[in-house]
């Protein structure tokens, strides 16, 4: 349909369009355009031009909306129409308006920084449709959308799926009847895929009172998969409060990246995609996958090509073979010494060999595009030569300084008291009777030399080749002298050991002497890590024990110190050196055991989750009962967080961890199932609880090591145990060999997936007992109920995260620490505070409503830290809903003392509290009395009050300055009836609200205030006049019923909050009721 038209442009509105859904044309086409998602493909309105004597028409300009549409149209006619008229030939008017066009849009791309692989037109297209839609701001990024089906109650609503950075959107609009759904992802507690008879592809999303199934989606994989990243990013931030920042440098392996998917979408897929190959490889936590290639390796232990995948990132090579088992690389490229392209043949085509420093040579062949790749490797080898360059410049300045700053130097490390453990504890304190064993000596001897066969086979260090034999002499059992050696190179922490020279020495010395809770637990613990070991029976194995430890506190304060860390740390230091043991403690806290030893263990809450499904599974007629005692939760916690070193004894312990290092989390789930297996029958007849965990500790206590040198060490779980029958031994290895056989099946990846619901369950698990700690604290104090309580709980957290996600003047970081007590975990800033204040707070009305939460915000501060908690903020909202008479005008004259309090303002404020209430009028000439009666009382008193009789400072901060006035207007106060007394009242409410925050700074700074630079219309006081007492203004509203009343009147939160989860602030827009009845399901 034409709206506009002239002699070379048209301009068009697709037909039913914007008819409002009145007649059948605009239902069709509003159907349509979500059904179909046209309005991505056409847009509803666009500009056309043609030439008057040419039938072909070029569209310059289409918009989404008839406000952007006329803003190109009205710049067409005043820039271009009267330049079009001087041309003569058509032909060049075309080649003039094609040229301007092109050239404006080349200038805007430039200008916004637009690259030729930046989001499509359609994809923006659906941006700016979600930002309409749900009334988003534009810092909340859409990653992807999806065509699904929203089964809303038995009826599917064919739509739209919104998945955005911080919410789930869904949109659906037919024959006239519009459905909207806004989730946030911190409120999703499950989601899960699953298929029934009826909806063979179906998504689950639940949030603690509400449940929505989405259906029939063309790719459920790709959009479930998608669902889970975001929704774990949602959990990381409630965990620890890290944001989401989008990382711009993506991955260019690939020559051509899907133009399909928007940039952040992109990004995600190359953050999952990273995630995973750092977890194969045991790889330091920053780094990134370039890209990956098909492709065989030569593996010459047994002359074959075996096919498998090349992985390239900026510090690594690695090599996995199609088949599990079969052969397994990582090269780190510091270790690479010549990377050269052989000549190809038909046998071998498109080889690539890679020779290292420890004379090993690698042959890649079958690669698809061998020069490109050897080019990525070439310009990472290039930076990793400079930044090893960087490092021995470095170490070089350091070790050419004079002996003496050397020694200072080790005087700090050390404590010049304490001797560094160069080497491991174990061979410091040999056991003396170690020659009198000499059956254990020939096979730890055995065992040597299978490792030392084994290493001249498939090589030896980081670059080894790791094949199903490696993992069978791990289940063997790694000789002692070797064990901190390899659980150095299994578990990846050689590579951050390697690339982090000095990194150890310099963390000591800067947490020397350092006092905080975090070494005052570890002082504490540091006797109780192997007591019975004699390495911890001095103090060189007691002082390594406390670098490493304080070490790691200073390394990662989130985390700082942990129970059982103290008995895994000890454990590291008996077979690797001091710096190696800090590296696997690293290692451990932050890539094997993730969230495990943060203040709320919640790493291994999530694994004791993923064991009771396991259990499930693979022990289903036992699961009942476990979970009828509550065993599994018991038992599981303390397995998991020491590795089995507190339940079994040592020399067996060190075995699983071996496995461990080697392995990963799987084998501590199999030896757990293993574990309940062996005693299904014993467990099956317990009565109770205590029964079932005697009989688990007997079994435990039973197991031995009969190839161990180290004689038998008692711990403290077999000293507690009872009298009872001892249980018969079981072999360690025997145990170990048997969980393989058993449940070995159980994969990484799908432990991963067990982990993410379960990560859901106990994050949103541990929000909610956060709540009920907070109200249960404080429900004492205020008169609200428990239910208001946790309302305005949800409230506050809510909005400390709307800030987190759109950004605010303060660090979400310094906002949220779930270190500190419950009431101070999450704080809001001002901003978020004016939010509350104008949903919540009885008192905000009008334009005056930000300068009053300013005032409240500071009395509320305590600490002065631009900050209040939950405490602070049920405070000051329980003394405006339930304080007295007394208590209100308390709080109300206080809020206008600081800083500098003067009497316009409280005169505002009154004024515009009442402007909504029925009974405004009355109140209205109630304030105009009791500002007439505060006037005369400042004239009475200035009378008496003489610059002999000044007042102390803090007196004088509790008054409010009174404005002087002239004789005139005094006398028109007096006089005047009431309407013309709220006339006067107005005029003095009227003041320019730049001059009173002018007066606001100045009475702050100075009591010599100046009045040169201030409008004339403000009626400023110096230091000299007198002030109002509160005794005085509230002797002034005692006179007067109708602000008695009003004050006296308690208000009924539970309306307020209604009201505040019906409303939200996004900008300076509100979404609608239907909208965020569900966006606050959760």
């Amino acid at each position: 349909m034409t709206e506009r038209a002239n002699p070379y442009f048209i301009l068009q509105k697709r037909k039913g369009h914007g008819d409002g859904g009145g007649g059948l044309a605009g239902l069709l086409v509003g159907t349509l355009d979500v059904v179909l998602d046209s309005s991505a493909r056409v847009a509803p309105y666009r500009i056309l031009y043609q030439t008057p004597d040419s039938l072909v028409y070029w569209t310059i300009a289409h918009g989404s909306s008839r406000k952007e549409i006329t803003e190109n149209w009205e710049w067409l006619e005043q820039n271009l129409l009267q330049t079009l008229s001087i041309f003569e030939n058509e032909n060049d008017i075309t080649t003039f308006v094609k040229g301007k066009i092109q050239g404006i849009i080349a200038e805007y791309n430039k200008s916004h920084d637009i690259r030729e692989d930046d989001d499509t037109d359609k994809f923006k297209e659906a941006i700016a449709k979600f930002h309409k839609l749900f009334v988003m701001p534009e810092e909340e990024k859409l990653v992807n959308y999806y065509s699904c089906s929203y089964w809303k109650g038995k009826v599917p609503r064919q739509g739209w799926l919104y998945l955005s950075i911080n919410h789930l959107c869904f949109y659906s609009y037919l024959l006239g009847k519009e459905a909207k759904l806004v989730i946030r992802w911190a409120d999703v507690t499950q989601l899960e895929k699953n298929a029934t008879l009826l909806l063979p592809d179906m998504v689950r999303v639940s949030t603690r009172c509400s449940e929505h199934v989405f259906s029939v989606f063309l790719n459920i994989n790709e959009t479930f998969k998608l669902m889970e990243q975001l929704a774990n990013i949602a959990m990381r931030q409630l965990l620890d409060n890290k944001g989401f920042e989008q990382d711009r440098s993506l991955p260019k392996l690939k020559k051509k990246s899907p133009k399909k998917v928007s940039a952040l979408k992109r990004d995600l897929d190359a953050r999952a995609k990273s995630e995973r190959y750092r977890a194969l490889f045991r790889l330091p936590k920053d780094e990134k996958l370039d890209g990956h290639t098909d492709c065989t390796l030569w593996t010459p232990f047994n002359k074959m090509h075996i096919l498998g995948q090349m992985f390239v990132s900026t510090n690594y090579i690695c090599f996995t073979s199609k088949e599990e088992t079969a052969c397994s690389l990582i090269i780190p490229l510091r270790e690479v010494t010549i990377v050269e392209k052989a000549d190809s043949c038909n046998v071998l085509p498109s080889p690539l060999s890679i020779s290292t420093k420890n004379k090993m040579t690698f042959l890649f062949a079958n690669l698809k595009d061998r020069d490109f790749l050897v080019q990525r490797i070439s310009d990472f080898l290039q930076q990793t030569t400079s930044k090893i360059y960087f490092e021995r410049e470095i170490t070089g300045s350091l070790s050419s300084s004079d002996d003496e700053v050397g020694t200072a130097l080790q005087f700090n490390l050390n404590d010049s008291r304490v001797p560094t453990a160069t080497q491991a504890l174990m061979t410091m304190y040999p056991d003396e009777s170690f020659s009198l064993y000499s059956c254990f000596q020939a096979k730890e001897f055995l065992k040597e030399q299978a490792w030392k066969n084994h290493f001249t086979e498939y090589g030896q260090g980081v670059c080894m080749y790791r094949t199903e034999k490696t993992k069978e002499l791990v289940l063997q059992g790694i000789p002692e002298n070797m064990r901190g050696e390899l659980w150095l190179l299994f578990s990846g922490a050689i590579n951050e050991m390697a690339t982090h020279p000095g990194y150890y020495e310099d963390l000591v010395e800067k947490s020397m002497g350092k006092y905080n809770l975090a070494t005052e637990e570890i002082e504490r613990d540091l006797h109780r890590s192997l007591p019975e070991h004699p390495a911890f029976q001095n103090e060189m194995g007691i002082a390594a024990l406390r670098r490493v430890l304080t070490a790691y506190a200073f390394r990662n304060p989130n985390i700082g110190y942990c129970q059982a860390m103290n008995i895994v740390t000890s454990v590291l230091l008996l077979y690797a050196k001091e710096e190696e043991a800090f590296w696997l403690l690293v290692a451990l806290c932050e890539r094997m055991l993730p969230d495990y030893y943060n203040t709320r263990v919640v790493g291994a809450l999530v694994d004791q989750g993923v064991f009771e499904e396991l259990a499930h599974v693979y022990v289903p007629q036992l699961y009942d009962c476990m979970q009828a005692l509550s065993v599994i939760s018991t038992i599981s916690l303390s397995w998991f967080l020491t590795l089995f070193l507190s339940v079994m004894p040592f020399e067996s312990a060190v075995v699983v961890v071996d496995c461990f290092f080697y392995e990963g989390i799987k084998v501590i789930f199999q030896l757990a199932l293993s574990v309940l297996d062996a005693n299904i029958h014993q467990l099956l007849s317990c009565k109770d609880d205590g029964e079932a965990m005697t009989i688990l500790g007997r079994y435990l206590d039973s197991v031995t090591n009969k190839d161990s040198t180290l004689p038998p060490i008692p711990h403290l779980h077999s000293l507690l145990t009872d009298n009872g029958e001892p249980h018969p031994e079981v072999d360690i290895f025997k145990l170990v060999r048997s969980s393989y056989e058993k449940f070995g099946s159980i994969r990484a990846d799908v432990i991963e997936q067990m982990r993410f619901k379960q990560r859901l369950r106990v994050i949103q698990a541990i929000e909610d007992t956060t709540k009920r700690n907070v109200v249960r604290t404080i429900v004492t104090e205020t008169p609200f109920s428990i239910d208001e309580l946790e309302e305005l709980y949800t409230l506050f957290k809510a909005e400390h995260l709307t800030s987190c996600y759109w950004g605010s003047t303060s660090n979400p970081m310094s906002r949220h620490d779930p270190s500190l007590p419950y009431l101070e975990q999450y704080r809001i800033d001002l901003e978020q505070f004016k939010v509350l204040f104008a949903l919540l707070f009885p008192w905000a009305c009008g334009t005056h409503t930000d300068d009053l939460a300013l005032r409240v915000f500071r009395l509320l501060d305590h600490n002065a830290d631009a900050l209040i908690n939950f405490r602070e903020f049920i405070c000051g909202l329980s003394v405006m809903c339930h304080g007295d008479l007394t208590e209100k005008l308390k709080f109300l004259y206080k809020i206008h003392v600081l800083p500098g309090g003067q009497f316009i303002e409280l005169c505002k404020t009154l004024y515009n509290m009442f402007s909504e209430d029925p009974s405004e009028q009355e109140l209205y000439h109630a304030t105009a009395t009791v500002t007439s009666l505060l006037l005369e009382m400042g004239e009475v008193g200035k009378l008496f009050c003489s610059p002999a009789h000044k007042t102390d400072e803090e007196d004088e901060d509790e008054r409010i300055a009174v404005p002087s006035r002239s004789k005139q207007e005094r006398h028109q106060l007096e006089d005047s009836s009431p309407k013309d007394t709220a006339t006067s009242c107005a005029m003095l409410l009227s003041d320019d609200d730049t001059s009173v925050s002018s007066y606001s700074v100045l009475s702050a700074g100075s009591h010599e205030l100046q009045c040169e630079d201030i409008a004339e219309d403000t009626v400023l006081i110096r230091s000299g006049d007198w002030a109002i007492t509160f005794e005085q203004f509230l002797a002034s509203v005692l006179t007067e019923q109708a602000l008695v009343q009003y004050f006296e009147k308690p208000v009924e939160i539970a309306a307020r909050i209604t009201n505040a989860k019906n409303v939200r602030k996004v900008g300076h827009q509100h979404m609608s009721l239907s909208d965020y009845e569900i966006s606050l399901s959760g």
